[in-house]
């Protein structure tokens, strides 16, 4: 008996002292934990910024999708293999997962998977009341053109990796944040990415929600405007179907990239997420090198493609004139070594403007020999090869431009005047990337001036200037007119009504005696061709490059197609815009009803054809109108070119090619994606628009020329 009056007093005692430190001592360390379990703070994913194109439309949006995450305040480590079982999830990446977070506070909640699938969504529901650790938030994630569609431009979003947090670029991150791991996505990573909020909420116990205490809404990031044009690059992307290799096109006039393509491509939307295991095999182990974006990174000799800077090295130099003359027998011998013309039989007699047209090699050979590798590795370096063109992508690539100087700094010898021979006519140690290449040409052009290209719309970028003699310019210029109009190698560039320069490459990957009796296609010789159009004031420089297509002429009608693709849509915007500023006359409903529509239009007028907003719509315009408010439709320039005035334009006919770059998906998602009601597709990539006429003119796509940084006032040396 005494023994349980001792324990009743003990356990009195204890209890006690246990009442003396939940109520005296340290009540307010109690009462937050007591909070901690009833107030659960749960994240608020900001949206990404939209990317557009140069007129406002759509390239890459968001769309709603249901994230789960797990609280680690009530979460039980024997739910997690339930958990990943029931997610399609592997346990080991789950625990992994989890001990990343192991020295986070424990109110940070972990994200285990994003864009759940309708089944994923049933399972979490029908089992919240045994896993109270589970909660569903509502984020938006990514959506990207399909079938590659200007990847390596835009490039891809994914989970922070623990190599990145260790990156100054990522300091103010945390793990389990989605940031930019390629392409613009990365470079403006912190533009487009927004502020996160939260919202606290008051749950039972069993985890249930019962009440919003507060919320802090996510501020989505900044939209980012592209000087990418989706027409043209809609055409350059099904120009290079089927082929590995790269197409640029910049405006000399502002360096504005117009249009950038990289083949192979990949579907950046198979890494917004996180990127399945089989897919990353498939990329990685690809021969073909997918995720290498071979505008900025392809480093390949230019071939014939270099001539014109040999040209403007020797002019420039006083090595030659253009009326320096040689015989091209097929072949020429310098330094005790017989060196091949393309053209076997030769050339006959040769100066500069033929040599430019039909690409001698013999003609180059003589004048890269008399103006030395020095000179002509100035003037290249003026026209900004060998360095960085400073695109805002990362990983670019600087190619190489040999010199005497080059080579003893980086192979401690020195340069013999053989050597020059090859890299007169773009062979031998010089490399350049498509982009780079295309940036010379700017620089020719426009007579010695270059502006830093770029893909984002109203930044401060660079310039560098070296006039050069604008005769010796013309000159040049004049033989790459030659070329496309006169028979040269790049006749396949011609465009009817329209003077367009260019010049064909043929670059060697081996040596013939290396390649001798080999055939397989890694080892043929690679194409290139840039075109750049008018022949006078030039707006557009275009680079095709076409690995292993053997000669320049095959890539002539690459180049040919995004020409004709930007004067069509100069052209087109341009009527529009004089038909906008013609007197209208707007013809009665009594009219319409009796099809008299523009039947008292006199010659001075031009009889446009204006029907109801509603009619239109209908495509029956001239009916009889029954609204009592009916705002206009105007059929646009392009239907009354037609004959078409009044009937519906539908998108397909109006912008097949971006319809088929953007909305042919071979999606393969086997369970699909729970989100909210799909909109229509116009919203992810918006076709080219039907301009309304309205009395003011539409500007030009393009702008002026406008310089946005001073000239140096040294040259870099």
């Amino acid at each position: 008996m005494a023994f349980f009056q001792y324990a009743a007093v003990v356990i009195f005692l204890f209890l006690i002292t246990g009442f003396w430190s939940l109520e005296v001592q340290n009540p307010q360390i109690y009462n937050e934990q007591a909070e901690r379990n009833r107030v659960k703070s749960l994240p608020i994913p900001a949206p990404r910024g939209r990317i557009l194109d140069r007129d406002g439309r759509i390239i890459v949006d968001n769309h709603d999708s249901y994230s789960l995450i797990l609280t680690r305040e009530n979460l039980k480590t024997e739910h997690l293999r339930t958990i990943a079982g029931g997610l399609n999830l592997d346990y080991d990446d789950l625990l992994a997962r989890l001990n990343r977070y192991t020295s986070r506070p424990k109110y940070d909640p972990i994200i285990v998977k994003e864009e759940l699938t309708p089944g994923d969504l049933s399972f979490v529901e029908s089992h919240r009341d045994f896993f109270p650790e589970m909660e569903l938030i509502h984020a938006q994630r990514r959506l990207y053109p399909q079938n590659g569609f200007a990847a390596h431009v835009i490039g891809y979003t994914g989970e922070i990796s623990e190599q990145e947090l260790d990156e100054p670029d990522f300091a103010k991150h945390n793990p389990g944040d989605v940031v930019g791991k390629f392409g613009i996505e990365r470079e403006y990573n912190d533009s487009l990415m927004g502020v996160d909020g939260d919202r606290q909420v008051v749950v039972d116990n069993r985890g249930k929600t019962r009440e919003v205490l507060a919320a802090k809404e996510a501020v989505p990031g900044k939209d980012l405007e592209l000087t990418l044009d989706l027409d043209l690059q809609a055409v350059a992307e099904l120009a290079m179907q089927g082929k590995n290799g790269a197409v640029v096109a910049l405006d000399p006039r502002t360096g504005e990239v117009l249009a950038m393509v990289s083949r192979p491509a990949f579907d950046p939307n198979k890494f917004a997420v996180r990127i399945k295991s089989s897919d990353w095999r498939e990329i990685a182990d690809n021969p073909d090198h997918p995720l290498l974006n071979r505008a900025i990174q392809a480093q390949q000799a230019p071939g014939s493609t270099f001539k014109p800077f040999v040209a403007i090295a020797g002019l420039e130099s006083g090595a030659v004139d253009d009326e320096y003359t040689i015989h091209c027998p097929g072949g020429a011998s310098f330094y005790g070594h017989y060196y091949h013309c393309w053209w076997k039989p030769g050339h006959g007699a040769v100066s500069l403007h033929k040599g430019i047209v039909h690409s001698c090699d013999v003609y180059f050979y003589n004048v890269g020999n008399r103006t030395g590798i020095d000179k002509i590795a100035f003037y290249a370096n003026q026209a900004g090869l060998g360095q960085k063109t400073g695109i805002d992508l990362p990983h670019e690539y600087e190619g190489v431009v040999p010199s005497s100087e080059w080579k003893i700094r980086n192979f401690r010898q020195k340069w013999y005047a053989g050597e020059t021979i090859s890299v007169a006519i773009g062979q031998g140690a010089l490399t350049v990337t498509p982009l780079q290449l295309a940036r010379a040409y700017m620089w020719l052009v426009n007579g010695g001036l270059w502006h830093q290209p770029h893909l984002v719309k109203g930044g401060k970028y660079q310039e560098h200037s070296w006039p050069i003699s604008p005769d010796n310019v013309q000159k040049v210029i004049y033989g790459t007119w030659g070329v496309v109009n006169e028979g040269g190698t790049g006749v396949r560039a011609q465009l009817p009504g329209l003077d367009v320069c260019g010049k064909t490459g043929s670059s060697q990957v081996a040596s013939n005696e290396f390649t001798k009796g080999k055939t397989s296609k890694d080892l043929k010789d690679n194409a290139w061709f840039v075109g750049f159009a008018p022949r006078q004031a030039p707006e557009i420089v275009v680079v095709a490059f076409d690995e292993h297509a053997v000669h320049g002429q095959f890539a002539a009608p690459i180049v040919r197609d995004v020409l004709k693709a930007y004067f069509d849509k100069k052209a087109r915007l341009a009527a529009e815009a004089r038909f906008s500023m013609l007197p209208l006359r707007v013809a009665p409903a009594a009219e319409g009803a009796n099809g008299r529509w523009g039947e008292s239009a006199t010659a001075s007028v031009w009889p446009l054809r204006v029907a109801p907003a509603a009619q239109g719509a209908s495509g029956r315009g001239g009916e009889r109108a029954t609204a009592s408010v009916w705002p206009l439709r105007i059929a646009p320039a392009a239907e009354w070119a037609n004959g078409r005035a009044g009937e519906r334009a539908t998108d397909k006919t109006e912008s097949p090619v971006i319809e088929a770059a953007f909305f042919s998906s071979d999606d393969d998602d086997e369970a699909g994606i729970a989100r909210s009601p799909h909109r229509s597709l116009a919203r992810s990539a918006t076709p080219l628009p039907r301009r309304p006429l309205t009395r003011s003119a539409t500007p030009s796509p393009h702008r002026p020329l406008a310089r946005s940084a001073t000239l140096p006032s040294q040259p870099p040396h």
